[in-house]
């Protein structure tokens, strides 16, 4: 099933996402956790399916969608994942997942504006595939990680590459509003392998990143089990896999998002993420 946060008549909701609209579960549920996040930790989401058959309470044109999860605990996200990305930057294979954070000022929804920051030009897109954790955890085997994941969504790790390179990775990563994340979350129980899904990122309709997600250096459960042995995972934590190759930085000559243009990332199965661009 498809779940998202959104703005309905408002107000802050969440809910299935159906073919023709949305179904409330704020208004379903009794009690209604107050957020997905919640929803997703109490464990009150487990007879929801049954709703998809149901009237949709709004249309999706009726709706504004917010991130998938509007309050995570912790962004974590993972450098330097795709061989092929890697190798077009030049840099060594990692011997162990590179972990870094991004706060929530730095992600806008699906259908929001990226941010290009009036101190940089060098605004690069990153579409990855995104894990939401659904059961806490600390010190998890790998072969328990996928039991886990809630589900996936689709991100792009904006990144304002000068800063990035000459300053520091938290900086070019933390812009405000440079990166986003959605438009819904699909259930684990729909994504039976992560590692057989395609990721496309497309700017202003052309194609400028393409790969299979088996070419992950470091695979979900491996992230999983990794990142739980230096933290706990809570629900409703999300994890960003890696960007593939494609990446504007890499491109002879370089390629950068402007204002005007419109970024999407799409993922087999999930849907696609799509955002405009606009100057600070």
């Amino acid at each position: 099933m498809r779940l998202a946060s959104f703005y309905l008549l408002g107000r802050s909701t969440y809910g299935l996402v159906l073919e023709d609209g949305v179904v409330d579960l704020a208004h379903r549920l009794d009690p209604a956790p107050p957020t997905l996040r919640a929803a997703i930790a109490a464990g009150a989401l487990a007879g929801v399916r049954a709703f998809a058959a149901s009237k949709p309470d709004a249309t999706l044109a009726d709706v504004t969608f917010d991130l998938p999860i509007p309050d995570p605990a912790k962004i974590l996200c993972i450098g330097r994942n795709y061989k092929a990305h890697v190798a077009e930057g030049n840099m060594k294979l990692p011997e162990q997942p590179s972990v870094f954070l991004r706060t929530i000022e730095s992600f806008v929804p699906h259908g929001g504006a990226l941010v290009r920051p009036r101190l940089s030009e060098k605004f690069d897109y990153e579409g990855e595939l995104a894990v939401v954790v659904g059961k806490p955890g600390r010190h998890i085997a790998r072969d328990r990680a996928l039991g886990h994941v809630f589900g996936y969504t689709c991100l792009n790790d904006g990144s304002v590459r000068d800063y990035q390179f000459t300053h520091s990775l938290i900086v070019g990563k933390n812009f405000f509003h440079s990166g986003s994340i959605g438009p819904c979350i699909v259930t684990a129980d729909e994504i039976p392998d992560p590692a057989a899904l395609t990721l496309r990122t497309r700017l202003n309709g052309t194609e400028v990143q393409h790969t299979q997600t088996d070419d992950l250096i470091f695979d979900i459960p491996t992230i999983i089990s990794y990142v739980s042995g230096f933290l706990p995972l809570d629900a409703g934590d999300i994890i960003a896999t890696g960007t593939p190759e494609g990446v504007g930085f890499a491109r002879k000559p370089p390629l950068w998002m402007k204002a005007g243009d419109t970024i999407e990332v799409e993922v087999s199965g999930i849907g696609t993420l799509r955002n405009s661009v606009v100057d600070e």
